[in-house]
This record gives structure tokens, sequence and C-alpha cells, in this order.
């Protein structure tokens, strides 16, 4: 995948210490002589605004002007545990998640953008068989697809011992909830850590426009959410990403929070792990999540461009990426289960001047269709009315139909209801002294981003009593 020209001559003494710190690393390259080549001294000249700076190195379209060999490492991802390649686009949460952790602990990547490199994108669907799994990253070119930070700390062998800090609360989850609860709590001078298993800012964070947060008429998710971790972290709150929590202990004193990257210390805890969005449960679903199943039009969206796509579901989410799509795709179809969307009217008055969205209501999906390579190529419906059965195609298809809280690991500790939310009082305390929820996980609570703020501020006032104590 690497296509790197190296522009130079044999006499040239930094030509020789590049070329020989790219045999090092057995990287290949292509070395063009420029004394013995007219038009690559000229091409030389031309990018170097008439000067013959040798060597030049062009890797995937970028140019780089006799670079040192830190440069080169840097750029390369030549490092003493090994080189890393990472496939993966701007838009991916996963993809900014792998690559802070990288950068956090010092160690040079070569990104490779499947957006911008045609060969990029077949080379992770063949690695993936198929699937357009991203990241996909390369360690001394064995692939690992989307490596959680766990699994990099130990492929990388990477020692991250640190001192045990003993925090005066620990925030599970980095959306809007638990961002707002550690900008309050570091403005009461209380020692703020956030932990976060993916991406700052949660499902906002993967929401293109947001038209209901107050004091915005449209405001994009990534940039608000990124404004409100700024804010925490300028107030002094510590966020670390990647961090998985299994389980919370309680001692006399303290909270141990146990997680895939070690333990954690606190005298309160505040649960704002959100919610995930709900799958179907039907025929052929699990087998091609990531093959044409998705559940996130911004974050794998962009892998049907000029394209047909799907979306199941009827509300809120489901019109606002339908209509982020049709931006797009060649053809949106919308699925629904129902007679009339659930959406707000002002989604279902969007739609009406959207020539590419196609609506089909009263269906119910009973399976997904698979191509001979066990790639998605549509969905068998039935009418609910007729009972007919009939069969949509299209290259993918978007599922929104409702969210299920992520507290699967608090089962064993805080009171939760049958369907996973978890119970709190007045004041957003769980059944636990000293633990509480905020956000889409506590029940009762309503999915915007701007209620999930104001349940923040309540957390934040609970810990604050709870710690005078």
């Amino acid at each position: 995948m690497t296509n790197i020209q190296f522009y130079g001559a044999t006499w040239c003494p930094d030509c020789q210490r590049a070329k020989a710190f790219l045999q090092k690393n057995k990287i290949d390259f292509n070395f063009i002589d420029v004394d013995a080549d007219i038009k690559a001294a000229k091409l030389v000249e031309t990018i170097n605004k008439g000067k013959r700076i040798i060597p030049t190195i062009i890797l995937n379209q970028q140019t780089y002007t006799n670079p040192d060999n830190q440069k080169l490492a840097s750029v390369l991802g030549v490092n003493p545990q090994g080189r890393i390649k990472l496939f993966g686009a701007d838009w991916c949460p996963d993809c900014r998640r792998a690559k802070t952790y990288l950068q956090n602990n010092h160690l040079n990547f070569q990104f490779i953008d499947i957006d911008k490199q045609s060969e990029a994108s077949s080379f992770v669907e063949k690695i993936n068989k198929g699937k357009r799994i991203i990241p996909t990253i390369l360690i001394d070119e064995k692939p690992f697809t989307n490596p959680d930070n766990a699994q990099l700390k130990k492929l990388l062998n990477l020692d991250e011992t640190r001192e045990q800090e003993l925090y005066d609360t620990i925030i599970i989850g980095a959306g809007a909830a638990g961002l707002t609860t550690a900008i309050y709590a570091q403005r009461d001078k209380k020692r703020t850590l956030i932990l976060e298993k993916s991406i700052i800012g949660g499902n906002a964070a993967i929401t293109k426009k947001i038209e209901n947060y107050p004091g915005f008429t449209i405001v994009s998710g990534p940039d608000l959410m990124n404004k409100m971790a700024e804010q925490a972290q300028i107030y002094g709150a510590k966020i670390e990403t990647g961090v998985i929590v299994k389980a919370i202990e309680k001692t006399s004193e303290l909270f141990i929070v146990k997680a895939n990257m070690g333990d954690y210390l606190a005298k309160s805890i505040v649960i704002a792990t959100g919610s995930t969005y709900r799958t179907l449960n039907i025929p052929g679903e699990k087998e091609m999540i990531g093959a044409g199943i998705h559940f996130c039009a911004t974050c794998d969206g962009a892998f049907y461009r000029d394209r047909e796509v799907l979306v199941i579901g009827g509300g809120n989410s489901a019109l606002e990426e339908s209509i982020f799509l049709a931006g797009f795709c060649k053809k949106v179809s919308i699925i629904h289960r129902n007679e009339q969307f659930s959406a707000s009217k002002t989604y279902v008055d969007k739609l009406k001047d959207i020539q590419n969205i196609e609506i089909l209501m009263n269906k119910n999906i009973k399976a997904f269709l698979s191509d001979e390579n066990s790639l998605f190529k549509g969905v068998q419906l039935e009418d609910n009315l007729t009972k007919q059965v009939s069969e949509v195609y299209a290259t993918g298809s978007f599922i929104f139909v409702g969210l299920t809280p992520n507290t699967a690991f608090l089962k064993d500790i805080v009171n939760l209801t049958p369907d996973g939310h978890i119970l709190t009082d007045g004041y957003a305390e769980t059944s636990v002294k000293g633990i509480f929820a905020a956000g889409d996980c506590r029940q009762g609570a309503i999915a915007q981003v701007a209620a999930a703020t104001g349940e923040g501020v309540m957390a934040s006032y609970g810990v604050k009593a709870f710690l005078s104590h």
C-alpha cells in the first residue's frame, strides 16, 4: 500500500542516509535518479519552487523535502515496537480514539485515509473478508481489526504504569451529561476524572446537526461536544478514552473502578454511560453488522456515496439520519413498521422536499438478505395489512429503532429497571450512596443533549452534597 517515490542522486549524502533508513526498516520505495531523468529533475524543481533539493520524497501524494530520519519515522510509522499503519478516515470515531491513544503514548504511525486513497478501501475490505471495518491497524504488516486500547497496549508491549490517584469523583462516560458534570465538579474544585470507552461526546458526537440545543439554530454535534470537553479540561478535569469499565467495588470509604486499563480510586462515582442503538434480532442481522448493516450514518454513511441505502425506523434519529444520507446517497428508502412516523413534525415536513427519499410505511422487516459473498443486499418485508411478502434491494442499511442503556456492568451494583435503566432519587443518586447517574442511562431521562446537560448539573450537585458530609 505504501507508494514512495524517492527523487535523489547516487552522490547525495542525504539521499544515501534516507535510503539506508528505508532499507533498514524494510520499506519499499521507487528511486528516481534526477541526474538521469530530466523530467524528474524538473518535477523536483517545480515542487521546491525552482530549487533542486534532494532527496524529495512523495508518499501517498504528500511531499517531503529532505526529511530527516525522525520525520521519516513519523510519517511511515516506524517505532522500536514495530511499524504501525492505521487505515481509517477522519469521520470515524474509533479511528480518532486509536490515533489519540497512539499519540498519547508517543508512537509514530502512518495514517492512510481510505477516502483519499482509492486502493486503501479495497485493501481494508480484503483484510476483513468483504467488510468495511475501520480502523484496521497493521503492526509490522500483521492486521488487527479495530483493536481497543487494551489490545493496542498488549500488542505494542506498552508499559503504562502510573501512580494511582484518588479522585473526588470519577465520571464514567464522556457524553453531554458526563462532560457537564465534570465542568461543574471542577468549578467546585473537585478532582475529577472522566473515563470513556469510545469517543468524547457519545451519541451527540456522531450527530451531524443538532437543531434543538438552546442558543443555536443549528450546531454541529462534534463541535459542541469538543467545546464541552475543552471547557472541562481547561477547568482541570482529566479525560481518558478507550477505557472499558467492567465493575465498581465499594470499600468502607472509597470506590474502586475496575477497567481494562487498570483500577481507579474515587470518593464518588457518576454513571453517564448513555445508550446504544437497538438491534432488530432477525435472521441475517448479526452476521452482516459491519458488512452492510450499520447504526450510525455519520460514522459509516460515507461508504455509500452515490449508492442506494435503507433506513429502518420512524423516530427523530431515523429521519434525521435519512436526511443526512440523502445529501450524498443516490437513494434513501425509509422503512417503518407503523402507519405514521413518531418523529417530530419538523423532520416529517422536511422529507417532502427531498426527491431521493422513498417512504415505505406499515412494513415489518422479516430478514436481512445477503449475496453469495455473505454481504448485505437487501431486506425481506411483510406488509402489515395485506401480509404480502416482498424484497427491497440496496447496498447498505442503517437501523434506528430505539436505544438500550449501557448499564450491563452495573447489574449487581445498583438497582436497575427491567430494561436496564438506572433507578435514582430526586438528586440523581442511585441505590448506593455515593454513586450517581445522569443522562440516557437513567430512568426517566429525556434523550436530548439539552436535557443531558441539565442532568449533569444535577449529578454534580449530588456529588458536592455527598462529599461535604
